[in-house]
């Protein structure tokens, strides 16, 4: 079994920064590509971060200049820091997973819980 938790949403106003989290845990073998998604009402999904067990990242244009992603392997964690947020990236926040575990050699896809971001005056 493989859990993905998020953490670090919430309320912020136009201008200011939030930290995510997401922490894989369970019987993982290893992993592979770590991203976040966002939802906002009435939207797709869409990326907008990724990044490879290696650490190269890629972003989408919304995400450019003002979001990182990193990852700490160690910690099967992933983090989107997300600076100068503007009322247009209020969605919920999906971490993705692409990892092995050690019941067998196939790749599986992950999904987290989902944590609601909320950018406003």
């Amino acid at each position: 079994q493989v859990r993905l938790v998020e953490s670090g949403g919430g309320l912020v106003q136009p201008g200011g920064s939030l930290r995510l989290s997401c922490a894989a845990s369970g019987s993982i073998r290893y992993i592979n590509v770590m991203a976040w998604y966002r939802q906002a009402p009435g939207n797709q999904r869409e990326v907008v971060a990724t990044i490879t067990s290696t650490g190269s990242t890629n972003y989408t244009d919304p995400a450019k200049g003002r979001f990182t992603i990193s990852r700490d392997n160690a910690k099967n964690t992933v983090y989107l820091q997300m600076n100068s947020l503007k009322p247009e990236d209020t969605a919920v926040y999906y971490c993705k997973v692409q990892l092995l575990t050690w019941k067998d050699w196939n790749e599986y896809t992950h999904w987290g819980q989902g944590t609601q971001v909320t950018v406003s005056s």
